[in-house]
C-alpha cells in the first residue's frame, strides 16, 4: 500500500479521523517572511505616489527593512442598489499594474533594498491597512491628495489616517 499505513490500535476500536486545525487568520495570507516589518507604501503612478514611493524608499533603507508596494486596482458596481439587494462589484482587468510592475523594475533607486509589489481590489485605505497587517508593516506611506475629490470625498490619506492600526505616513 502507498502511503503511511497507520496500525490498529491494539483494543481493535477504530482510529478517530485526526484533527485537521484551521488556518489561523494570520496565515490564511502567507506572505515572504523577508518583507515582515517592513515599510507599505501606496502606488498608482500619480506624482503624489512618486513622491510618496520616494520617501517610503529612504525609510526602509534607514531602517534596514524591505518595500511592500501596494497597487490596489478599480473596483465598479456591476450593478445598481435596487432597495434590498447590495451592490456587486466587479474586478475590472487593469492591466496598470502591468506596466507599474515593469517601471519599477527598471527603475535604479529601488536595486538596493529588496521590494514587492502587491496587486489588490477594493477600497485603497482597507486594502492598505490589510496588507500592512499581513505583513506586520512598521509604517504606511502615502501621497496627499489636493483635488477637488479629496476634499469632496475624503483624502485616502485622511481615511487611511483615521482607523489605520500602524503608523501612517502622508507626503504632501
Amino acid at each position: 500500500m502507498a502511503g503511511h499505513e497507520f496500525p490498529d490500535p491494539a483494543d481493535g476500536r477504530p482510529l478517530a479521523e485526526p484533527a485537521v486545525p484551521e488556518l489561523a487568520p494570520s496565515l490564511r495570507h502567507a506572505c515572504d517572511p523577508a518583507f515582515r516589518h517592513g515599510v507599505v507604501v501606496g502606488f498608482d503612478g500619480s506624482v503624489s505616489s512618486e513622491r510618496a514611493l520616494s520617501y517610503a524608499i529612504g525609510m526602509a533603507r534607514r531602517n534596514s527593512s524591505s518595500l511592500i508596494i501596494v497597487h490596489v486596482a478599480n473596483r465598479l458596481p456591476a450593478t445598481v442598489w435596487a432597495g434590498c439587494e447590495p451592490p456587486v462589484f466587479v474586478d475590472v482587468p487593469d492591466h496598470r499594474t502591468e506596466v507599474l510592475g515593469l517601471e519599477l523594475a527598471c527603475a535604479e533607486h529601488l536595486a538596493e533594498i529588496s521590494w514587492v509589489l502587491v496587486e489588490r481590489g477594493g477600497d485603497i485605505c482597507h486594502e492598505l491597512e490589510e496588507v500592512g497587517r499581513e505583513y506586520e508593516a512598521d509604517a504606511i506611506v502615502v501621497g496627499g491628495t489636493r483635488g477637488m475629490a479629496g476634499r469632496i470625498f475624503g483624502s485616502v490619506a485622511g481615511r487611511l489616517a483615521r482607523r489605520a492600526k500602524r503608523p501612517v505616513v502622508v507626503v504632501p
